[in-house]
């Protein structure tokens, strides 16, 4: 039977916040009881980074021990999203497959299915690796992220008519005079156009190709960290990544879960658009660093008392000496911690409370069809 889960670091109106590791906090999330997992856990980079990522030998065999779980805890019609970053073998301009083999992996062994491959573009990202872009000029600025959208059936909930795009200008004149642009016929191509194609549908079916940049510089959480005097988390994702999923492959209601939150993107946006939410982190100061996200912008004196609440406990009840303590002991210490934990959780609760959070509501959405209908 699996354990329970701990009391979060901190919650709000529609999600929750845990430390702790993934593993763990999965085994304790029912079967069947989330739909939809997105999540960009740390990349199988040449250099080591300090959000902990694994070398590319390991990696695979890595992620594979959290699909396993993945895959109990998500309902028939739900979905995984996972983003994985490119990267090159160490020290030769050489790109690795890691992000092809989990792929592969996870169809052939684990019965995924892969409903579609999406590609993440940033043209704000700087050039990458130093050696082969900048220094010798052998290749291209890596740009581009592989975002792998998983199933369980060969139908998950879908709708990709909830996150439309703007029509290009050339599109809106169309719309304008559709008899002067074109005539329904069949084209040399085999595609058959008829007279629906001009009819307004409230904006453009987007590819899976992703243009976002991200730019973040300045943003609250940012500012938060700063006043806080707080490092934010290293490698973060731009809002409108998991905004994009959410609003495809879910509806108001569901339950969205990031099992690599780090400053909890994932969790900010689907509060944002008024659904549920669970975030596990392995890092507390990172986790505490993150609830900046859900505070008003009018609360610049409160960053730095609600992160020092949300990290008293690890140094409460965990001696750090020579290193950085292990967060998951803190949810092992036995019942006096746990009692304590409820407690402290409250009081940050509290905390964001009189800081005025509010969701804000959730727009309408129509009947939902399977994944492959117009």
């Amino acid at each position: 039977m699996a354990k329970e889960l701990p009391a979060p670091l901190y919650e709000t109106r529609n999600g929750k916040a845990y430390v702790g590791d993934a593993l763990e906090l999965l085994a304790a999330l029912p079967d069947s009881s989330v739909d939809l997992v997105m999540t960009s856990p740390p990349f199988a980079l040449q250099r080591q980074k300090e959000y902990g990522n694994h070398n590319q030998e390991q990696y695979v065999d890595w992620l594979l021990g959290f699909t396993v779980g993945i895959k109990r805890v998500l309902k028939e019609t739900g979905s995984f999203v996972l983003d994985l970053g490119g990267a090159y073998q160490k020290g030769r301009p050489v790109r690795s497959l890691y992000n092809y083999r989990v792929l592969l992996r996870l169809c052939d062994e684990q019965g995924w299915q892969l409903a579609e491959e999406f590609f993440w573009y940033n043209p704000a990202k700087l050039p990458s690796p130093i050696e082969w872009v900048n220094k010798r000029k052998i290749r291209a600025k890596d740009a581009v992220n592989t975002v792998w959208w998983l199933s369980k059936s060969d139908f998950p909930k879908a709708d990709i008519s909830q996150v439309r795009q703007p029509y290009s200008d050339r599109m809106k004149r169309l719309l304008a005079d559709s008899k002067g642009f074109y005539s329904p016929k069949k084209r040399p191509s085999g595609h058959d156009i008829s007279g629906r194609f001009g009819e307004d549908k409230g904006g453009a079916i987007p590819s899976n190709l992703l243009e976002i940049a991200n730019t973040e510089s300045n943003s609250q959480y940012l500012r938060f960290c700063k006043i806080a005097e707080c490092e934010p988390h290293p490698a973060r994702f731009p809002p409108k990544l998991p905004e994009f999923f959410i609003k495809f492959l879910t509806e108001p209601g569901d339950v969205v879960l990031d099992l690599f939150t780090g400053s909890n993107t994932t969790g900010a946006a689907a509060e944002a658009l008024g659904w549920k939410w669970i975030a596990f982190e392995i890092e507390q100061r990172y986790l505490a660093a993150s609830a900046f996200r859900f505070l008003p912008e009018t609360k610049e004196d409160s960053p730095k008392d609600i992160y020092a609440r949300l990290c008293q406990s690890l140094d409460e009840h965990i001696g750090v000496s020579g290193g950085t303590a292990s967060t998951t002991s803190v949810l092992q210490t036995g019942m006096e911690h746990h009692k304590r934990s409820v407690s402290f959780m409250t009081a940050a609760q509290r905390l964001l409370c009189r800081a005025g959070h509010r969701r804000r509501p959730s727009r309408g959405m129509g009947p939902r069809h399977p994944a492959g209908r117009d």
